[in-house]
């Protein structure tokens, strides 16, 4: 049985959230390839604050075949507020075995291969390509992801492959399980059983109201009904928060250029601006790992209390459960 929620009553309209502005950070960017035994399997595209510092880091993994550059707008918004981010890209092998077998399980074994390349050697590894003022701060690691990355992401953090980061917070952007509840992707990670997710760290839950619509008649929803962000977030423990961009797609959160395709081709797309649903999806991240990572609850408390009020988007519904 998947739990609803409503959202809170909205607050006076004098309230603001800075997460949903730009941060003071300039960013850069960075591409790792594939060279020797020292970088991962995976390419990465790495975002990363350009002032000196040390910075808490995010794993972001990937959907399914969409480019991990095709997110470099959200990354910038989240970089720009102090934040390292680390996509690794997706290799042809890792495509042709989730094709062909429908399966995730290459996906959470690449994400603990990146995981592992980040902690090894106390953060040398990344140290040694980022610039030499800027830090990864291996203390507060945040493991994310969107679509079928966000399963592999749960799928990781549930103990799915092996890894000896330790991950501070869980971050599901639009996740989905499979083409439907009968035929989920292995690992296996929805149970349809309240709070039954065995985690020891905050988790949020992005969603899309239009993500299980499917795309002209002719294509199926992208997250379906059954295998989508209210069924996890359904199996997640306090604390945990869910937002939902009630008027927007499961793809409305990449690249505009991919957004497009996306909306001809694969899914349903919403008819509001997807800058505003980045900035939405970026605020919220920042807000929730400000909160978690920091102790600064004041942008997810007023999110929360007032989410029409100050988010550049709808979102219904709200929700954060503390205990």
């Amino acid at each position: 049985m998947v739990l609803l929620y409503t959202e809170s009553l909205e607050a006076p309209t004098t309230l603001t959230a800075t997460c949903f502005d730009n941060g003071n950070y300039t960013v850069g960017q960075i591409n790792v390839r594939k060279s020797s035994g020292s970088i991962p399997n995976p390419p990465l595209f790495i975002v990363h604050p350009k002032e000196k510092g040390t910075y808490p880091v995010i794993l972001f993994l990937h959907g399914f075949s969409i480019p991990n550059h095709s997110y470099s707008d959200l990354f910038e918004f989240i970089a720009s507020h102090g934040y390292i981010v680390v996509a690794p890209g997706q290799t042809l092998f890792g495509l042709v075995t989730g094709l062909c077998i429908c399966s995730a399980v290459g996906d959470v074994e690449d994400a603990a291969e990146t995981a592992n390349w980040i902690t090894n050697n106390k953060g040398e590894n990344l140290q040694l390509v980022l610039p030499n003022n800027v830090s990864p701060d291996l203390d507060k690691v945040t493991l994310a992801g969107h679509s079928k990355g966000g399963k592999a992401a749960f799928a990781l953090a549930l103990g799915h492959a092996s890894t000896s980061l330790k991950f501070k917070a869980l971050i599901g952007l639009d996740p989905v399980a499979g083409p439907d509840n009968a035929n989920r992707l292995e690992p296996k990670i929805l149970n349809y059983i309240p709070q039954n997710f065995n985690l020891d760290m905050p988790v949020a839950l992005i969603g899309t109201g239009l993500g299980d619509d499917g795309c002209c008649g002719c294509f199926p929803p992208a997250a379906p009904w059954g295998c989508n962000h209210p069924f996890f977030f359904n199996e997640c423990k306090p604390p945990s928060c869910y937002f939902v961009a009630k008027d927007f797609g499961h793809m409305d959160m990449v690249n505009d250029w991919l957004v497009r395709l996306s909306g001809m081709f694969v899914c349903k797309t919403g008819n509001g601006s997807k800058a505003d649903m980045r900035r939405a999806c970026g605020g919220i991240f920042v807000a929730f790992l400000k909160a978690y990572l920091f102790d600064d609850d004041e942008d997810l408390t007023t999110i929360v209390n007032s989410p029409n009020l100050v988010s550049p988007i709808k979102l219904d519904p709200v929700l954060w459960i503390k205990s």
